[in-house]
This record gives C-alpha cells, sequence and structure tokens, in this order.
C-alpha cells in the first residue's frame, strides 16, 4: 500500500514530465520504464560485485562489461549510480547516444526483457528534463519489491487513454477478486495470452508470494516461479515492455513475455500446456478468417474476438485448468449459432462455475460496456451440475467516469481488514462475492431467484438455450399493492368528484 507522499513523489514526477513536453500517457510510461530498466541494471551489476567481494570469485556476468562501445563511451559511465551524477548535457549524451543502443543489446539474465529492448526509442525532448526525471526517480525508495510493484501500478493507472483494438487497463481490485476466487497454487503455469501490461500475472504473482511462501524455500519451485510459472502473449510492442518491466518490479525475473498475436494463423496453438488462466480480451473486434488459427476455426466458425479468445482458452488448458475471464455481456445471451455453440460446449462438454455479473461502469472512463466474469473448468467430459450467479452491483468505487472510492483504503477490495456493514456492502460487494463463492456447493444452492447470488442447474440452462445472462434466471420482487374491492373503488371516487363540484361553485360563487 503506497503512501500519500509516495504518491505525490510519482505525481511530480509526472508533472514534471508532462510540463516538460511530453503529453501522451503512454509514452511517459514507456520513458520511465526504460530509465527504470537501467536502474535495475545497475542493480544486478551490483549485487554480483557484492557476491564477488564475498566469495572471493571473478564477477560471473558483468552486464556492463569493461572498456568502452564502439563510440568511445565507458560502459560503466552508463550505470545508474554513475548517470545521475553527471551534467544534465552530459546525461543526455549518454542515454541517448550510448544507453539506449546498449539497452536494444542487453537484457540482464533474461532474454525475454533483450527482446522487449528491441526497438526502443529515447522520446525525453532536452537535458534539463531528463536530469529533472533521473533526480525524481533517485528520490522514490525503490528498494523494496512491494513498493516497486505498486508504484509502477500507480504510474499505469494514469494512463487515461484507451489503447487500441480495445486495450484497456482492467481495475486491479476486479484482477484481485479473480485471483483469490481460483487461488493459484504452487504448481500451477498461469497464462494470459491478451496480457497487456500483464496486470493478471502480476497481481497473481504477488497472491503467491503473500499466500505460498513455501515457494521460495527450495530451488525447484523458487525456479519455477520465476521462470516457468507466468506467460503472457500481445501483439502490442510497447504493452510487452511495460508488462515485462511490470513483471520485474513485481519480483518475477524470469517471466516468458512474448510478441504474438494468440489468434493468429502465423503461432502454433499451445494445445493444454497451462493450468490456470486469467484474461480480460480483446471485445468487439472483428477478424478476417484469413488471418485466424485454423484450429480455433475448426472449433468455432466465427469472426468475433471475444468468441476465438474462448475457444482458445480451451484448446490451451489442461485437463483439469480452470479460467477466470471477462466477457461482453453479448456472449452470454447472444443467439448467434456460434454464440450459442461457445456456451453450449462450456456448460456441457467442461465444467461452467459461475457467472459473475460486473456494474456496467466498471471499466470508465475507458468505456462503458457491461460484462461478466466467467469461471470454468476443463475437464473435455462434462460435469456442470449448477452454475453460480452474482448480480455484483458495486465495486467499492464510484461507476462513473471519475472512479472515486466510496470507501476508506481498508474497506475497499474483495479482503477488506474488517467485516462490512450491510451499509458498507452496499458500496462494495467484492468479500461478499468471494465468500459466497465458497459456499457454491452448500448454502447458495438454497438461495431464492430474488437474492443477489443463486444458482441455476444445468437442465434449466439447456432448456433456455444456453442463456447465461443473469437476469433471464433472476426474479424481482414485486412491491405488495393493496388490493381494493370495486365497489369500494366506485364509492371513493363519488365522493372525490363530490368533493371537486363542491369546490367549482365555491370558485365560481367567488368570482360573482
Amino acid at each position: 500500500m503506497l503512501t500519500g507522499e509516495l504518491r505525490n513523489q510519482v505525481d511530480r514526477l509526472w508533472l514534471a514530465i508532462f510540463t516538460g513536453g511530453i503529453s501522451n500517457p503512454l509514452t511517459v510510461v514507456t520513458q520511465i520504464t526504460y530509465l527504470l530498466f537501467i536502474k535495475r541494471l545497475d542493480e544486478l551489476q551490483t549485487l554480483e560485485e557484492n557476491k564477488s567481494a564475498r566469495t572471493g570469485k571473478p564477477v560471473e556476468r558483468a552486464i556492463f562489461p569493461a572498456g568502452k562501445d564502439a563510440k568511445g563511451c565507458a560502459y560503466g559511465d552508463m550505470r545508474w549510480s554513475r548517470l545521475k551524477n553527471q551534467s544534465p548535457q552530459r546525461m543526455f549524451t549518454i542515454v541517448s547516444d550510448h544507453v539506449f543502443p546498449f539497452l536494444r543489446m542487453v537484457g540482464g539474465d533474461n532474454p525475454t526483457y533483450t527482446k522487449m529492448m528491441e526497438g526502443a526509442q529515447f522520446e525525453i525532448p532536452t537535458p534539463a528534463l531528463l536530469s529533472n526525471i533521473v533526480d525524481l526517480l533517485d528520490q522514490i525508495p525503490m528498494e523494496d519489491r512491494d513498493t516497486k510493484g505498486d508504484l509502477y501500478e500507480y504510474m499505469l493507472g494514469k494512463i487515461a487513454s484507451a489503447g487500441q483494438n480495445g486495450q484497456f487497463r482492467t481495475p486491479r481490485h476486479i484482477i484481485r477478486l479473480m485471483v483469490e476466487m481460483l487461488e493459484p497454487t504452487a504448481k500451477d503455469t498461469i497464462c494470459d495470452p491478451a496480457s497487456g501490461t500483464c496486470g493478471f500475472l502480476a497481481v497473481a504473482a504477488d497472491y503467491l508470494r503473500e499466500t505460498k511462501p513455501e515457494i521460495f524455500a527450495d530451488a525447484k519451485s523458487r525456479g519455477h516461479y520465476h521462470a516457468g510459472m507466468f506467460s503472457g502473449y500481445d501483439f502490442d510492442t510497447t504493452m510487452l515492455r511495460i508488462g515485462s518491466m511490470n513483471m520485474l518490479l513485481h519480483g518475477v525475473d524470469g517471466a516468458d513475455i512474448q510478441y504474438r498475436d494468440s489468434l493468429s494463423q502465423d503461432y502454433a496453438i499451445e494445445e493444454e500446456k497451462y493450468s490456470l488462466i486469467l484474461a480480460n480480451p480483446p471485445f468487439a473486434g472483428s477478424l478476417n478468417k484469413d488471418n485466424v488459427a485454423k484450429e480455433l476455426l475448426r472449433t468455432i466458425d466465427t469472426k468475433s474476438t471475444e468468441l476465438l479468445f474462448l475457444s482458445l482458452f480451451l484448446k490451451i488448458l489442461k485437463p483439469g485448468g480452470r479460467a477466470a475471464v471477462i466477457v461482453p455481456d453479448g456472449v452470454l445471451f447472444k443467439t448467434s449459432t456460434a454464440n450459442k455453440k461457445i456456451r453450449r460446449m462450456l456448460v456441457e462438454e467442461q465444467k461452467l462455475d459461475a457467472v459473475v455479473s460486473l456494474p456496467s461502469g466498471v471499466f470508465k472512463p475507458y468505456a462503458g460496456v457491461s460484462t461478466a466474469i466467467l469461471f470454468f473448468t476443463k475437464t473435455n467430459s462434462g460435469g456442470t451440475d449448477t452454475v453460480w450467479f452474482y448480480d455484483m452491483a458495486a465495486d467499492g468505487w464510484s461507476l462513473d467516469d471519475q472512479r472515486k472510492p466510496l470507501l476508506s483504503e481498508e474497506l475497499l477490495g474483495a479482503t477488506p481488514i474488517q467485516a462490512l456493514t450491510s451499509d458498507e456492502h452496499t458500496k462494495n460487494n467484492l468479500p461478499d462475492v468471494l465468500a459466497r463463492w465458497h459456499q457454491r456447493e452448500g448454502g447458495e444452492r438454497a438461495r431464492q431467484r430474488t437474492e443477489q447470488s443463486f444458482t441455476v442447474k444445468r437442465e434449466e440452462i439447456a432448456e433456455a438455450d444456453y442463456d447465461l445472462s443473469l437476469n433471464r434466471y433472476k426474479e424481482v420482487v414485486h412491491e405488495q399493492v393493496d388490493h381494493v374491492p370495486p365497489l369500494q373503488l366506485i364509492a371513493e371516487l363519488n365522493d372525490l368528484e363530490d368533493e371537486i363540484q363542491a369546490g367549482l361553485k365555491r370558485l365560481e360563487g367567488m368570482l360573482r
């Protein structure tokens, strides 16, 4: 959790960059990402040097080698610890002419980061602005891993415009709810095939660090956490760079973050590779079928990106694997052949666990589309008995473009520090969602359709042509209206007419 002072420091950094001539929020984040990467490489080099000093052995891997680059700049001068003490003009020259070419070739201990820095461009316009940014970044304490991750997330939250192809940032409290409900384990292999800034993977990494400390007790599980557990794919290179840095600052050194159009024919489908999928894939897109992987089209013949991604998830999940994915409401009830087929597959061929309806303003200011979270398990043999539905009305934040918190910070999210009162629940449903999810096989089955959550049997869903919209099954409580006998009603109307006539006569007498 960030303190107010840390937020103020980031705000000052952000304001300095904006007033210095960079107005695109995405450019701001990418330039900060590059500078943080330089800082991280220096930290890794320092760790290697400290290890060498302790053991008396030579440095195993010198990220910044001895000597100079082709243009005559000493590699040692490119290190953050030296760079920050240079004059503004000298600093600007080193970063623009030497550090950025160096970044495109060096990625620390992980080739993924090398790949992500290919094509990196330096876009800070003046020496004075660069010097100011470096000074402000150096003042922000980033020794603690949690602080690093939280600070970067706070910066990402400042991106105020939607990306291309339906990309927008999923609120972190919604991601955390999805992760808490799926409860990742130390043995999981987790993938987001539309990873963007890697928010789902970063939150899953934090959850595992907090709840499964045994992961770090032995080399094998620790190695799996750092290289093998997390995979993310996207075809936006800017998002990949940001996502790679996000994972690095959240303490995952070797996440597999790759350039890939997950639906494209150009990339092979990795069938049954992952045990857990967390995703918010692009909505409302329509693809050229010639470019879509044939394996997906054989499963479901459609141009719709949201349906193709659901088909992909079913392909790449291992049997027994679980998924929590956000879909637009139309997926739940549209009557096209493709929509009905994917819903029937989830209900009849796999195990559909739950449908959680989200408030329509949850993605503002990026989009006002109504969405839901689908939870399902891949079985290839059915298993759906009942489906749990939850009608989330509030997520703790205002549902307008401002998205302001409605409660104090300690009462937000899925796991507040104390139980919420009934009034607080009306502003934040997330703790109730999590608690009732764990009761979906028990007490939730006795809940009435008029309540906020309930279950529906598979047979009823099949009879409804696999309609998964909550409103199809929810019952509305009608207010009790007292019945007035017809003769009494006639008498009351007659009395009313007499009163009106008497009033008119009085008015007529006054006018005379």
